[in-house]
């Protein structure tokens, strides 16, 4: 299914803009522990992206916000399309890693097809068949999507996502954001972004 995928610069810039747009929507809300004003507070990230997706890399800003009120300051980062959370590799790569993980049977092969070393593809794979599974994203997710077949995740997720590799990794990887945050508002942040 991704054997032999590259995602290309543009995919990264189109995600780039939607993370835009969710950070600005945020930015125009206040503080979630004070009522303070929120300012632009990005940082840097250095992810990987293996094989499949190098261009990744080069987009490497995190956008964040920080409380401008004295005494709070506390962080608030809004949900993100590039990034999984705290993982290293992009989420694009994870997804695509993980549905690479189940098809291909050698070590070898999967190092050789995604850059990723295949001990973390599996442990991606543990963490799809395991603790994914009692998060509200899947819950939704399998509410939505008729079939889904928890031994073949994520495969089973993104094959009914959309027509190309890039439609079908643009979809789960918008369903995954409130994951990628630990503020508990990323749903609030996410409603009306394209």
């Amino acid at each position: 299914m991704f054997n032999d995928i590259r995602l290309q610069r543009e995919f990264f810039e189109a995600l780039a803009q939607i993370d835009k747009n969710i950070v600005d929507q945020a930015a125009a809300g206040r503080c979630p522990s004070c009522g303070g004003p929120l300012h632009r507070s990005d940082f840097p990230r250095k992810p990987r992206g293996g094989l499949m997706a190098a261009a990744g890399e080069e987009l490497v800003t995190r956008f964040s916000l920080c409380c401008g009120r004295d005494g709070c300051r506390k962080r608030a980062t809004p949900p993100s399309l590039r990034f999984l959370g705290r993982r290293v590799y992009l989420g694009a790569v994870v997804i695509m890693a993980s549905v690479l993980a189940q098809a291909l049977t050698t070590a070898k092969a999967l190092r050789q097809a995604t850059g990723v070393p295949a001990r973390t593809s599996r442990r991606w794979l543990s963490w799809w068949r395991g603790a994914f599974l009692l998060t509200d994203v899947f819950v939704n997710l399998r509410a939505r999507l008729i079939g889904v077949v928890v031994e073949k995740l994520p495969a089973s997720l993104v094959s009914r996502l959309g027509d190309t590799v890039e439609s079908q990794v643009r979809g789960l990887l918008h369903w995954l954001t409130p994951l990628t945050t630990g503020s508990g508002n990323g749903s609030r942040l996410l409603r009306d972004i394209a």
